[in-house]
């Protein structure tokens, strides 16, 4: 084990690596939830599968990730592609959650033969870095949006569309509220895995006050995935008019997966002469863990930032991941506690709430002084949570940038790449309407 993760070579040792790994669980560990809320109670997938899916898919990527490049890195369902997944594709467009798997397939099929070629680093060069902070933000803004909306913290409003709950004295309200606050100050304490035992710790206080059901059992046998196993429809995917829909998982996995990689790899000190070592191998496990997520059925699976806290941790290797990937395999026996806690719209939405905020942080890496650069990204990131779709937000921002530079007279500094998606998109809108 010391020889096979280079143990020596990066000065740990396997319990450091074991209790980092163990971190990197417990911090993202609120996958587990949320993930099956979305797809199961809100896009209509049998919450059961979806759950062993999601466990499973998480464990296959991190255990890759570890075991074939070597990364303290962990993977999982995203949670802004889940969230688009869910309200903009199924519940917005009406697409079948089958049709929207086969969506995700191909798009994991295509960023696997992006990742043998040069035309991935090709298209991340090609995308302006203003537009790459600005789908960041705007998922977050997305996100935070639907906890708000779940949570009913903010409804519906015939005059303003939308407006704060103005009874926010019942009692689910209210374990929103707290599970909120307690999640932040543990954030703010710094407390690893805060997140997920903010999760808890508002379950337990539901629990406690009758607000939360008392689940009967704690472990079980992991129910079946059949209902969405190899359910994907890839050939209804493959229909034009889901191109838009394509693009989107592929672009928010593609810049997702490679900010993270680095960002992670930067942070444990495995960057060299500001190359990332075995790149393609590390992006081979997000494309082989979205392929095979999509046919047990859950998400576009990615690699998660919060990988950091298991560094942070003090791990380096491999082994890190692959101690996260035994205990995302071990996750599918707990899955009475899951199902008990993941109903209520008070435990998760603290969650979105807090993700989507980590996510906003992008907006301070846009270039707010140049207006070719602020009004594209702004737009990109506004329209987002405006319009209830990622893929419009990006679509806007795709369309829009080019044409900004041009009448600035910086059309040079516009990639081909770019103009050639501004008008697909152009297209897209002008004839099969929104996305």
């Amino acid at each position: 084990m010391t020889r096979f993760f280079r143990l020596a070579e990066h000065q740990t040792n396997w319990k450091t690596e074991v209790l980092a790994g163990t971190t990197t669980f417990l911090t993202m560990a609120y996958v587990l939830l949320v993930n099956p809320y979305l797809l199961g109670k809100e896009a209509g997938m049998d919450f059961g599968a979806v759950f062993v899916a999601t466990a499973l898919a998480s464990a296959l990527g991190t255990l890759i990730m570890g075991l074939f490049a070597n990364y303290p890195i962990a993977l999982a369902p995203g949670m802004g592609l889940t969230a688009y997944f869910t309200y903009s594709v199924v519940l917005g467009m009406g697409i079948p959650w089958q049709t929207a798997l086969g969506a995700v397939f191909i798009s994991g099929v295509v960023f696997l033969i992006l990742t043998a070629t040069r035309l991935r680093e090709q298209i991340i060069n090609a995308i302006p870095i203003g537009l790459k902070h600005a789908v960041s933000a705007g998922i977050g803004l997305f996100i935070c949006f639907i906890g708000l909306k779940n949570a009913e913290i903010v409804v519906a409003n015939k005059e303003t569309f939308v407006s704060l709950n103005p009874n926010l004295n019942k009692p689910e309200e209210l374990l929103t509220l707290f599970g909120l606050v307690f999640t932040l100050l543990l954030m703010i304490r710094k407390v690893k895995g805060a997140v997920f035992l903010g999760m808890l710790g508002t379950a337990a206080l539901g629990m406690a006050t009758g607000v939360v059901d008392i689940p009967s059992r704690i472990f079980a046998m992991p129910p079946s995935m059949a209902p969405t196993w190899m359910k994907m429809d890839v050939m209804a995917a493959l229909d034009m008019g889901f191109f838009a829909i394509v693009f989107a998982f592929l672009f928010v996995d593609l810049f997702d997966t490679a900010g993270t990689l680095v960002a992670v790899a930067n942070q444990a000190g495995l960057m060299k002469n500001n190359r990332l070592p075995r790149a393609g191998k590390a992006l081979a496990a997000d494309s082989v863990a979205t392929i095979a997520g999509a046919s047990m059925g859950t998400s576009t699976v990615t690699s998660y930032i919060e990988s950091s806290a298991g560094v942070a941790s003090g791990g380096r290797t491999g082994l890190t991941a692959v101690t996260a990937g035994v205990l995302f395999l071990l996750s599918v026996f707990c899955f009475p506690l899951i199902e008990a806690f993941a109903s209520v719209a008070a435990i998760t939405s603290p969650a979105l709430i807090i993700v989507g905020a980590l996510m906003a942080s992008s907006l301070k890496q846009i270039d707010w002084q140049d207006l070719s650069e602020a009004v594209p990204t702004f737009l990109t990131v506004v329209m987002m949570p405006l319009s209830f779709s990622i893929a419009t937000g990006i679509a806007i921002g795709f369309i829009l940038y080019p044409l900004v530079k041009v009448f600035a007279g910086k059309w040079r500094a516009v990639h081909p790449i770019l103009y050639i998606l501004a008008v697909i998109f152009t297209l897209r809108f002008a004839f099969l309407g929104g996305i």
